[in-house]
């Protein structure tokens, strides 16, 4: 039987009116979302693949390497450290896949990834330099450390996550890549609804601090909501617990001076389980708790950061 005998015509041509205006209003979204939040930074192309990056500070000397977490982009560590690091040699990187950076094609992880940061310092005559990660960033970072030491001398990790079986992943990061719902989600659920969901998770990872005035525009986490960005950070976090497991048994041999700076309040993570348990793992890793804080402290205590920077620095200098 025609499906027309079913459903009644009218229906028919109400659902695909609906259909497209969803999508002009989705796509118009994403091209709001894109001209409020352009690129701001220059663009390197490494092995093909075109990296959003922005340098600050002394051409020359020291550099540090600071790596965003999930759902993030260079704009966010940079509103929190950027005054504070304006005497420091700085490279703010959008991790591949999110901000304005691209990912090569193929499964990603956090090996494909530090290989490609390795190869960008390479390119810019940056290394070795004191990489800074924050969050999942934190994971990126010490995997950096570990394949490339001779890019990495020294490491800070803020409320980083480091252990495997930390919780299943947010049911929406697989439902991204279903049939008829993955699209659904990504290309109008997300691009229309999602910056309400942002402004709520923002408290969440302030939380007990506040959340910064005017935080998700000057940070440009709506970029998030575009299709390609929102997928390639729904994989990472669909795997992260794999990821993990595959690389902490090798945290006990990473020789870098290592500053682990945890919140105390953090809702985000379990941080004793993450920071705590794991510095007790590493030969030359040092813990530091901010009382009061949460998952973003970076942005409320961004002395902490630059004085764990200063110290590993000399650290790894009277050791090198």
């Amino acid at each position: 039987m025609p499906l027309t005998d079913l459903i009644p015509a009218g229906l028919i041509v109400g659902l695909a009116a609906l259909i497209a205006i969803s999508w002009a209003l989705a796509r118009r979204a994403i091209t709001r979302i894109e001209a409020r939040f352009p690129p701001k930074a220059e663009f390197i192309t490494v092995d093909g693949v075109r990296l959003h990056v922005r340098q600050t500070g002394p051409k020359t000397g020291p550099a540090v390497l600071v790596l965003h977490g999930a759902a993030s982009n260079l704009e966010e560590p940079h509103l929190a450290l950027a005054d504070t690091f304006t005497g420091e040699r700085v490279i703010w990187l959008d991790r591949p896949g999110l901000g304005w950076s691209d990912r090569p094609d193929g499964l990603w992880s956090p090996q494909r990834e530090a290989a490609l940061i390795a190869r960008l310092l390479e390119t810019i005559e940056a290394g070795p330099v004191t990489v800074i990660g924050h969050s999942w960033g934190g994971a990126i970072a010490l995997r950096l450390a570990m394949d490339h030491p001779d890019q990495v001398d020294s490491v800070v990790l803020i409320a980083p996550a480091l252990s495997a079986w930390i919780g299943d992943a947010a049911w929406f990061n697989a439902a991204s890549f279903w049939p008829v719902l993955g699209p659904l989600i990504t290309h109008f659920i997300v691009p229309l609804m999602g910056e309400g969901q942002a402004r709520s998770g923002a408290v969440s990872a302030f939380h007990p601090e506040p959340v910064p005035d005017d935080y998700l525009e000057n940070s440009a986490l709506p970029l998030l909501l575009r299709p390609s960005t929102w997928r390639a950070n729904a994989r990472d976090m669909m795997a992260v617990n794999q990821h993990l497991e595959a690389q902490e048994d090798r945290y006990e041999d990473t020789h870098q001076p290592t500053a682990i700076i945890n919140a105390r309040a953090d809702t985000v993570l379990w941080a004793h389980r993450h920071g705590g348990m794991v510095s007790q793992r590493m030969p030359r890793a040092s813990l530091h708790w901010v009382s009061g804080a949460g998952h973003n402290l970076h942005h409320h205590h961004p002395a902490i950061i630059l004085e764990a920077v200063h110290k590993v620095r000399e650290q790894a200098r009277s050791t090198a």
